[in-house]
């Protein structure tokens, strides 16, 4: 009995070694890392001095122009880098050219509208209809933890979603999916580098 209990302590015990790194690839973010089993719990935090007081509000430099959906500039400039809590009205995303000129049936990425940074690619995990239902339902646009590619993007500790330049970008609105990032499609509206049109 004893031998019986230690064989499938020692199964029990190798399944769990096999299985959380597979289930840890699958979840990783898609700016991750390649090659590195992560743990990672999200959202990934940073502290306030990454939005401390810069050139340009709390970044550098303003944003892009021209933005991407006919975004406006003075709108993205105030959200991105003169404000920290407010966001551009609910359902403005739907105002813009977005929705027509968005890929419905491949995943896009979404740039730092200061930086023009990747951080973040959606639809993954769900189809471009379900991404856009639970974005009009909150009012943004509404991106979950394996759209994020955090090695720009992080989260303050009351919920702030910024970039490492200090772009305000939303906030996370967690609920009963997990992680929710509400984000201002004029702070991620740069548009893609040449290489990637």
């Amino acid at each position: 009995l004893e031998a019986r209990k230690r064989t499938l302590a020692f199964m029990a015990s190798s399944l769990s070694r096999i299985s959380r790194p597979a289930y840890s690839l699958a979840r990783r973010p898609f700016g991750s890392r390649i090659g590195l089993m992560s743990t990672q719990k999200y959202p990934i935090e940073c502290d306030e001095s990454v939005m401390s007081k810069k050139k340009n509000g709390t970044t550098e430099t303003p944003p892009v122009k021209p933005l991407r959906w006919g975004c406006d500039w003075d709108k993205a400039n105030e959200i991105c880098c003169f404000n920290r809590h407010y966001a551009e009205h609910s359902g403005y995303f739907m105002l813009t050219n977005w929705k027509k000129e968005v890929d419905k049936k491949n995943p896009t990425t979404y740039y730092d509208s200061v930086t023009g940074k990747p951080l973040f690619k959606a639809p993954i995990g769900r189809t471009f209809e379900e991404f856009l239902k639970e974005s009009i339902a909150h009012g943004w646009p509404s991106f979950r933890d394996e759209e994020v590619i955090w090695d720009d993007m992080r989260c303050l500790k009351n919920g702030e979603a910024v970039s490492l330049a200090g772009t305000h970008l939303g906030h996370n609105l967690p609920d009963k999916n997990g992680n929710r990032y509400c984000i201002n499609l004029v702070s991620v509206a740069a548009p893609p580098p040449k290489d990637e049109k």
